[in-house]
Formats: structure tokens, sequence, C-alpha cells
């Protein structure tokens, strides 16, 4: 039981990053934008706090963890909704190709975290640029988590990251099912011209969405880096998990909710391989794709069904512009 335990708590700790990520990507495609700029965002987000909070730590006479916390978890956010607002402007207002400035986005994105991640010490002229009261501070859980057996090994020994991802996954399925702020950026997303033609600021929907959509995704870094990885920066590190993200979207058809069981069952699959004994290298290779092999049967049933419900925005990764109604 305890080795089950474990196995599932591991898991939780895999699908954070996916589920920050799956549910701004989520918001981001529901405006009409396909944003493919997600994992360079969610690394952009991840260094800018680690950078912020390797500052404070280093340059305050008597740093608090606390605060440390608020100033990494602001740049974080403010840093990946920069980037964000980079891809709005050249999708919606100069209407870029989407697909192509969302790739940019990402090895830039990529590019910059692993450049400052990596340079952050001799930038600043230390040698040791760790930041264990950061991380300590992020990874403190509940106190009382450890008395209450598997259940508190499962999903109490977990920072508040953890808790944070599941109220904003539940908040926006909220949103985007039962208010008319939801129903409009739905509008926009399906019909944008008609969207316009009933008063729909359109252009505000798809900025609002996309840079808050980022901002979600860049958490899904800063997690990684802060909580997961412990405040280190490995340019390898974060592999494929921005990718894994926005396969999520498919898998869970669009729906944030759904985006908390996706993410446990792909943080599952994504660490199955190192729990299953007798595996080679290629086997555990074969395992970290099972993701994406569920992701492609979705996408084969869904495409089969033609439910509404089940089918992406009918404007997705199409720029639009008023003249053109």
């Amino acid at each position: 039981m305890d080795a089950i335990a474990y196995f599932l708590q591991r898991t939780i700790a895999q699908a954070l990053p996916l589920l920050f990520g799956s549910t701004g990507e989520i918001l981001t495609e529901k405006s009409g934008n396909l944003n493919l700029g997600i994992p360079g965002i969610m690394v952009a987000g991840g260094v800018a706090g680690m950078i912020s909070a390797t500052v404070y730590e280093k340059t305050a006479a008597n740093p608090i963890g606390i605060v440390s916390v608020c100033i990494s978890f602001l740049f974080a956010i403010l840093c990946a909704g920069l980037v964000s607002l980079i891809y709005c402007f050249l999708t919606v207002t100069l209407r870029a190709n989407q697909n192509v400035t969302g790739l940019a986005i990402t090895i830039f994105g990529t590019g910059f975290g692993n450049f400052f991640g990596g340079a952050i010490g001799k930038l600043m002229g230390i040698n040791d640029i760790s930041i264990l009261m950061t991380v300590d501070t992020y990874k403190k859980t509940l106190p009382f988590a450890k008395n209450l057996g598997w259940f508190g090994t499962i999903f109490l020994e977990h920072g508040f990251l953890f808790y944070l991802s599941i109220i904003i996954a539940v908040l926006a399925a909220y949103i985007l099912k039962h208010t008319r702020t939801g129903l409009n950026l739905r509008a926009v997303g399906e019909n944008p011209a008609t969207a316009d033609a009933a008063g729909i600021s359109v252009t505000k929907y798809k900025y609002l969405a996309t840079c808050i959509g980022g901002s979600i995704a860049g958490l899904g870094g800063l997690y990684y880096v802060m909580d997961y990885s412990r405040g280190t920066w490995d340019t390898q590190s974060f592999g494929e998990r921005g990718w894994l993200s926005i396969a999520l979207v498919i898998f869970v058809i669009w729906n944030p909710d759904l985006a908390i069981l996706g993410a446990a069952l792909f943080g599952g699959l994504y660490i199955a391989d190192v729990y299953v004994p007798g595996l080679s290298g290629a086997q555990k290779e074969l395992f970290k794709m099972l993701p994406y092999v569920v992701t492609i049967l979705v996408l084969i049933l869904t495409s089969r069904t033609k439910k509404k419900k089940n089918q992406p925005p009918e404007s997705l990764g199409i720029p639009y512009f008023r003249e053109d109604r």
C-alpha cells in the first residue's frame, strides 16, 4: 500500500505542470487562438520565478520565505503574460500565422530560459545560486498530512501550488460553462464575425484569454522549477511537458475540469516505466509515448462521433479581421 501511495504521490507531482499548462491553453483556444508557444511560455515563467527568487535571496539583508514566494510568483506570471502578449500582438493585431508564431515563441522561450537559467550565477557574480529558503516555502505541506496515512501521503503532502492548480481548473470550467463572460469567449472562438456583430469585442477577448491563459501556463513552469526540481535549472529537465500539456487539451476535449483527471493519467503514464520492472531502455521510451498514443485515439474517436461539444472551437487557428466579414 505504501508503494502505491508513493506512486500516486509522484503521479500528482508530474501532473501539476500539465494541469497548469492545459488549463491555460484551453482558455486560449476557446478564444480561437492556437498557441503552440505554451512550452516556451512555461519555461519562461519558470526561469523568471527562479531568477527573481535568487536576486531577492542574495540581495536582501534578511530574506523572508513568504516574500520570496510572492516575488517569484508575481514575476513568473508577468513574464509568461508578457510572452503571451507578444504572441497576441503578432497573431491578433498583425494577423501572423498562429502555428509559425507559436513555434517561434516556444523556441524563444526555451532559449531564454536555458540562457538565463544557466547563466544567472555568472551574471550576478556568485557561485552558489541555491534558493532553498524559497523552495522550502513552496514545498511546505499541511502539518497534519503525515498523520492521515495513505490519504495524507497522496493528497496532502504537496505545496500550495497543488491546491491552486485545482482551484484554477475548476474556476475556469465554471466561467466557461456558467457565466456570460464564458459564453462570450466561446462565441468568439466559434464565430468571431457573429460575436463582433453582436457587440462583443473580439480583440479584447482574444487578448485577455491568451494572456491570462499564458500566465496560468507559466505557473506550471514555476512549479516545476521551484517544487519539483527544488530550485535547480537543467536545460534538458523540462522535457516534453509543455507539449504534453497541449496534447492533454485534446484528450480532455477542451474541458478544464476533466483536465484534472487527464493530467493525473498523463502524469502516471509518464513515469510508469520507472515502476515497471525489467524494462529495457527502448521499452521505457515506448512507455513515455503512451500519453500521445492515447491522445491520437481520442482524436480518432471524437472525429468520428462528430458531436459539437467534443470538437475544437470552429475558428481555432484562423485570424479574424473585421473587414473580412
